[in-house]
């Protein structure tokens, strides 16, 4: 199969990638399409189409998928994308556990995997990721040449920046080109991500949102951003490190990823162990006191947090989510006063300013795939 390649190349090159991914974009959003309809949407000639879904159905990425008649002359052949014809690897790096999973083409897990990590040492992690790949495939029994690439999740922030080190991400990872690390080792191309940015994208598809904001939490708090279809992720992949902003607080002025996050939550129950999240639900259930006081200074901060996300971004609406129970979170959500004085306290927008994600805690895991996938049907997708 002719993988469609996630690097640069000549004009020439560049242009005809940037038709596959076109032509597999505009079938897929539309479900099964003719070749003519195709042609007439993207400007092409028919001819050319031809020539590229007979390439694509070559490959393994598009079957024919009955006709449909469109007026006068034969019914139109439709074509719909093989689910099967390919995947995409997934993998999220949390500082205690590693999440995988196998995404087909129409973005459903085939797999998934969970392993608790004894170490974050870039050595230990590597060989733990290609041991997981490998009973993935052995369990599906998909062969490696049908991958198209992994989606590499970590906890940012990306190199050696003032905000490193603090708590909720890979101690030294900061010294690494992680990039090259996992491209050389997996042997395939590679998209390297923050937890939140790949989330952000999981709920992006799941959703059909274009722009909105996603606050994500991991082990700390971060915000992935859409901005019409596409992750924003800053000059060096860092932006979005909400969780190291200033809010206040009945102590002053305190990082908001120290008051509201799966770190924060861990310190004010004063546990000395790593606290799940079986196990904050179940504390939620019973409506442990010192959990609700920590919910109750959580809605006062995340509140002032969404006045600064509204105002800098206007966005659709703020989802939160990832690795905490959906109570939790719809609980924080309804108990947070939304912020009048906000470009989103607005009365025509359709959607409400914060709501609950549809994904799950697997949304970044799920959306390192599909940082993937976004390349392989988005023509020039690139970051902002």
């Amino acid at each position: 199969m002719t993988l469609i390649p996630l690097i640069s190349g000549t004009n020439a090159e560049r242009s005809r990638v940037s038709n596959r991914q076109a032509v597999l974009g505009r079938i897929r959003s539309a479900g099964l399409m003719g070749r003519a309809e195709v042609a007439r949407t993207l400007g092409l000639s028919t001819q050319a189409v031809s020539n590229i879904i007979a390439d694509l159905q070559s490959d393994g990425l598009l079957v024919e998928a009955g006709t449909r008649s469109q007026g006068r002359g034969l019914p139109a052949l439709q074509y719909g994308i093989n689910a099967e014809g390919a995947y995409a690897l997934g993998v999220e790096i949390r500082p205690d556990a590693i999440f995988t999973a196998l995404v087909d083409l129409h973005g459903n897990a085939v797999v998934n995997l969970r392993r608790t990590l004894k170490s974050n040492e870039p050595d230990y992690l590597v060989a733990t990721v290609l041991k997981l790949r490998a009973q993935m495939l052995e369990k599906t029994n998909i062969e490696t040449d049908k991958l198209l690439g992994a989606g590499i999740v970590i906890p940012g922030p990306f190199g050696q920046t003032g905000v490193s080190g603090l708590g909720s991400d890979l101690t030294g990872w900061q010294y690494l080109d992680a990039h090259m690390l996992f491209e050389s080792a997996l042997e395939l191309p590679v998209e390297l991500s923050n937890d939140a940015n790949a989330a952000a994208m999981s709920e992006q598809i799941a959703m059909g949102l274009n722009n909105f904001a996603y606050l994500y939490f991991g082990a700390g708090l971060g915000l992935g951003l859409i901005n019409h279809g596409q992750l924003v992720k800053g000059a060096f992949g860092n932006a979005g490190e909400i969780g190291h902003v200033k809010v206040m607080t009945p102590n002053g002025l305190m990082p908001l990823e120290s008051q509201l996050s799966r770190v924060a939550f861990q310190k004010h129950m004063m546990s000395k162990t790593p606290i799940d999240i079986t196990a904050i639900e179940e504390l939620f259930s019973q409506g442990d006191p010192k959990m609700m006081q920590w919910l109750d200074a959580g809605s006062s901060v995340l509140s002032q947090a969404l006045a600064l996300i509204e105002n800098l971004f206007d966005p659709q609406t703020v989802i939160l989510g990832g690795a905490m129970p959906a109570p939790v979170l719809q609980h924080l959500i309804a108990q947070t006063v939304l912020p009048d004085l906000s470009v989103s306290n607005r009365d025509d927008n359709p959607h409400p300013r914060l709501q609950i994600g549809t994904c799950g805690r697997m949304t970044a895991t799920l959306g390192a795939a599909s940082l993937i996938l976004n390349r392989v049907f988005t023509p020039n997708a690139t970051s902002l």
